[in-house]
């Protein structure tokens, strides 16, 4: 993509979010329900195809410019641009990240078969996809366990089984891409192993498929990521994204895959700062009519609030550039410092924004408190919690590959 294509989806992303999005966010918000308006403009506008690559009709972003179009996104409604992303990457995974792996020519080619069906889907038919990764048991989520979701293979395909939870799109999206294990037998546990990790396609209104459970939590309301239950639901062999052991693989040598979270809260903090700086000059609708600009008080905590964001976004940008298959020491250790970032300094961005523009930014009437509470969740998201993000940081620092006590 040239970098005046990626300039005009920009724009046009910034476009949608300040006429569309952030005027309907209040209301996804409040109802916890999903932003189904939203979706439908992101297809009227080719988005839904954003990571389809250009031979099968998508607009053909690759990891970092998908990263900067969903950042943009995320400065408007923070629950649109992350679901979005649990749409986009399923694309994203399974065109360019896999082109980059190590696949037999049998194996690359029912690939490029496969894909190839379900791009046209997605382009031509507007199809949704959600991306359910959460378990009940965390350990499979963060990369220490199999998944506990089975597939056992029967003929033509599999029968899936299992609960995820979290699951982001619940409801809304036509197909949802599972992540599971390949057992031999339902019961088999022992015989788990991640390197017979799948990565399926379920339809939402498979037999044996149900979405269960509330969705009222403090924040990303309007993500409605209820639980999924899957009781041999059969999978048949064309509905894999990734062929058999190529997501394992993916997750060692391909690591950036998994902060595609990271633009979302970006863009909060990006808005959180803008939107404090115009409120203290008087241009923010339902704030103050007088500007609280001369207070030094005020220009310090603004201060602070730019270093931050300036820190984040150049971290940020720089782990971006580096993203890419079996990447070195030094960028991994980047990229973990930058998830860290990221995700803590949305939310300390937005708690700076309150105390500084006071008691009334905090009414619901204005955008603040919701971007506070959204970015509150972005520490918590698996597989690179802001816990986990700095137990890897640390011991990646001081152990070398293979290295042991």
């Amino acid at each position: 993509m040239t970098p005046e294509r990626l300039n005009e989806l920009i724009a046009l992303a910034r476009s949608l979010g300040r006429g569309r999005f952030a005027p309907r966010a209040a209301t996804y918000d409040l109802e916890a329900s999903f932003p189904f308006e939203n979706y439908e403009d992101l297809k009227e506008h080719g988005f839904l195809g954003l990571c389809v690559p250009e031979q099968h009709g998508g607009l053909g972003a690759n990891f970092e410019e998908y990263c900067q179009i969903s950042a943009e996104l995320g400065q408007y409604c923070g629950a649109t641009a992350l679901t979005f992303n649990m749409h986009t990457v399923s694309m994203l995974w399974s065109s360019g990240l896999v082109d980059d792996l190590d696949l037999s020519a049998e194996d690359r080619a029912a690939h490029e078969d496969r894909r190839r069906y379900w791009y046209r889907r997605v382009v031509e038919d507007g199809i949704v996809f959600a991306q359910p990764f959460s378990e009940p048991d965390s350990s499979a989520s963060s990369g220490a366990n199999p998944f506990a979701t089975r597939a056992r293979p029967v003929d033509g395909g599999w029968l899936l089984s299992g609960r995820k939870h979290f699951a982001s799109l619940s409801g809304a999206a036509d197909y949802y891409s599972i992540t599971c294990t390949e057992v031999a037998d339902e019961g088999a546990d022992r015989d788990r192993r991640m390197d017979d990790t799948l990565f399926l396609i379920v339809p939402g209104d498979a037999d044996g498929f149900e979405v269960t459970g509330s969705w009222d939590p403090v924040g990303m309301r309007g993500t409605v990521s209820r639980v999924l239950e899957l009781d041999d639901v059969f999978i048949p062999t064309s509905h894999q994204l990734m062929p058999k052991g190529i997501y394992r693989q993916a997750a060692r040598r391909w690591p950036h895959m998994f902060v595609t979270l990271t633009p979302t809260y970006m863009g909060i903090a990006r808005a959180a700062y803008q939107f404090t700086v115009d409120y203290l000059r008087g241009e923010i609708e339902g704030g103050p009519t007088k500007p609280g600009r001369a207070s030094a008080t005020k220009q310090l905590a603004v201060a602070e609030m730019r270093l931050k964001l300036d820190q984040a976004e150049s971290l940020w940008r720089t782990m971006l550039s580096d993203a890419g298959v079996d990447p070195s020491s030094e960028d991994r250790l980047r990229m973990f410092s930058a998830q860290y970032t990221v995700m803590e300094y949305s939310n300390d961005i937005t708690r700076l924004a309150i105390r500084t523009c006071g008691g009334r930014s905090i009414m619901r009437t204005l955008p603040l408190e919701r971007m506070y509470r959204d970015s509150r969740c972005g520490s918590l998201m698996l597989p690179y919690t802001a816990e986990i993000s700095l137990e890897r940081l640390g011991r990646e620092s001081l152990y070398r590959p293979g290295e042991r006590d």
